[in-house]
């Protein structure tokens, strides 16, 4: 049986394309739909290019629960189980969180709980921090603050520049987040009483190190 998957995103889809590369040969993970809430978001490029069906889902205008049901609705024609928020730049609600219980997981650019919300590679550079990473996590109605699935550590070099620091974090991010979907999608991952449980194969690790 194949894991299909929904991906929202909001911009470049550098994460969704990790997505699509790892799981391009892969009987048992699809990406079934790309949503954005732009329409000029360049993720929906490289979802047409793998011939994954697209939807433009428009925020603008709308409460944030009534924009939540139309994705759900959405993603419910698609039949997905499992929702990754790519890049996604909005809130979700409870009406979305309701829909796919403990089915909904985000990606983030630090070693949460350190440094939640926007800008999260310029927070820890600018703190000054000897390690930071990339976290996926389960979302909840909180910033960034839902139980935490798998990390990815990046150290902090003498010479790193933010962009530096930004790009080991994204390759970091492109490892992560392929390994928990993957999970997710083969029935190996879930949430139960806000613990996190993983069913892994010898080799596997919910930490990686750059």
């Amino acid at each position: 049986m194949t894991g299909r998957i929904g991906v929202l995103i909001s911009g470049s889809g550098t994460n969704l394309q990790a997505l699509i590369d790892a799981f391009a040969e892969d009987d048992t993970v699809e990406v079934a739909v790309v949503i954005s809430n732009k329409a000029d978001a360049y993720g929906l490029e490289r979802a047409a290019a793998a011939g994954i069906p697209t939807v433009v889902v428009d925020h603008r205008g709308k409460s944030r629960r009534s924009f939540d049901a139309e994705l759900v609705d959405a993603l419910r024609s698609y039949r997905v189980s499992w929702v990754a928020l790519a890049g996604f730049m909005r809130i979700i609600t409870p009406v979305f969180l309701d829909a796919f219980p403990g089915r909904v997981i985000n990606i983030h650019p630090s070693l949460l709980p350190a440094f939640p919300g926007v800008n999260a590679q310029q927070q820890a550079f600018d703190a000054g921090v000897a390690v930071t990473g990339a976290t996926v996590h389960f979302v909840d109605a909180g910033m960034d603050t839902g139980p935490v699935i798998a990390q990815g550590v990046v150290p902090r070099r003498d010479d790193d520049g933010v962009d530096d620091l930004k790009a080991r974090i994204l390759a970091m991010e492109h490892r992560l987040f392929p390994m928990v979907m993957r999970l997710a999608a083969e029935g190996r991952l879930a949430l139960r009483d806000g613990e996190v449980e993983a069913e892994l194969l010898p080799g596997e690790s919910l930490r990686l190190d750059h």
